[in-house]
């Protein structure tokens, strides 16, 4: 459905703008319509393709669970509780999203069918939980618990930011001291070494030898990390084998790989226990689960499981004969089978996982700091005994 950038003019004149989705010029007309805008100009937006499609805030659409759970529970029908998220969205893309909504359930569609035509705003597990809880009546229910799942996600996510924002502030400014001394200063110190008249020792030679490098294959040092960075995104895009062995290699890193695989269990844990509490079968909710844990060794692991259970394991074994997943995981789902409640032992391991991945990103900053302090003072230290090692040396000889 084309996207369209509009203006138009308010209740109280006041000129608004913003993006909406619309099969037309008429449709866009009738929806701003039923958004209390008049019209006045409008384009159509042709995104490049290598950009694709602006995505929904995560903040949006928790927000919009959290209210529609809220109000779904006090009795409002849908189409009036849309029309209420419609009225207070900040957003402007998310708030054509929900006009589009309203409109699409006005012509007969079902709330989840009229998600399913925005892929840049729900996922599959979204309108798969909607459609479920359409299906068993209980769609208040499943609002609550999808934006339970967002908050977690987006909670994860953001300690996942603070944790790596300093250690990168950090090598940025590393790089850029590293770099200021090679390209700048040592090569002005070279000079003053040279003329001293002696024997510069292998340290010095070493670091004139990296100055050099520095100075005469900047474009090298630059580019060639670039270059890498981009064969392996395009490789990754490309290549379903390549993706394979890259997230196997990615959980085998030190202190990085171990965080990644509880996130991806977690991950996995909470969105199994919340298709299948919906009351979504186990084969649908593996497939839906193949979307959200993020990575393509444990994607595969999945389709493997669901191999297993279709030949007739039942789901602990089916994920022990993969190989892949921890025993935790096993066991739990093994009590789960046993007791009958299998959406309440993986909400246990969702929280075991959750509280892991908390304390593991908390030592793994706490490690990381002192790190890069310790590397940036041997990289001084060596500079500085290098560069006055020698001129101290020469020094003694005066002085004797």
């Amino acid at each position: 459905m084309p996207l369209y950038r509009y203006r138009a003019i308010d209740a109280r004149g006041k000129l608004v703008s913003g993006d909406l989705d619309a099969r037309d010029e008429e449709e866009l007309e009738r929806r701003l319509l039923a958004m209390e805008l008049e019209l006045t100009r409008w384009r159509e937006i042709r995104p490049l393709k290598f950009l694709g499609r602006r995505r929904v805030r995560r903040k949006d659409l928790i927000n919009f669970a959290i209210h529609l759970e809220q109000l779904l529970r006090a009795g409002v029908p849908v189409l009036e509780g849309l029309e209420d998220i419609r009225k207070g969205t900040e957003s402007p893309i998310f708030r054509g999203v929900v006009a589009t909504l309203l409109a699409d359930i006005e012509g007969g569609k079902s709330l989840s069918e009229a998600m399913a035509r925005h892929p840049e705003a729900f996922d599959e597990v979204f309108i798969s939980l909607v459609r479920a809880g359409e299906h068993s009546g209980r769609l208040h229910e499943v609002f609550h618990q999808i934006a339970e799942a967002l908050k977690w996600q987006d909670e994860i996510i953001s300690q996942t930011v603070r944790a790596v924002m300093y250690p990168a502030f950090v090598l940025v400014v590393v790089m850029g001291v590293v770099t200021f001394m090679m390209v700048y200063l040592v090569p002005r110190l070279v000079g003053f070494l040279t003329g001293l008249g002696q024997e510069i020792p292998l340290r010095t030679q070493l670091l004139i030898a990296t100055s050099n490098a520095f100075v005469d294959y900047w474009y090298l040092i630059v580019g060639l990390p670039v270059a890498v960075f981009l064969l392996y995104r395009m490789l990754y895009r490309s290549s379903p084998l390549f993706q394979i062995f890259a997230d196997r290699w990615k959980l085998r890193l030190p202190v990085v790989g171990p965080i990644l695989e509880k996130i991806s269990m977690a991950r996995l844990a909470n969105y199994f226990a919340l298709t299948y509490g919906a009351g979504i079968n186990v084969l649908e909710s593996l497939q839906l689960c193949e979307t959200v844990v993020g990575n393509a060794h444990i994607r595969k692991g999945l389709v493997d499981a669901q191999q297993y259970l279709r030949e007739g394991e039942n789901i602990s074994s089916a994920f022990e004969k993969t190989k892949l997943f921890p025993v935790l995981v096993i066991r739990m789902l093994r009590v789960g089978e046993g007791t009958g409640a299998l959406d309440e032992a993986l909400m246990n391991v969702a929280y075991f996982y959750e509280r892991d991945v908390r304390e593991s990103i908390d030592k793994m900053q706490s490690m990381i700091e002192p790190t890069l302090t310790v590397i940036l003072g041997v990289i001084l230290g060596w500079v500085m005994l290098s560069v006055l090692g020698p001129i101290y040396d020469n020094i003694a000889k005066l002085v004797v």
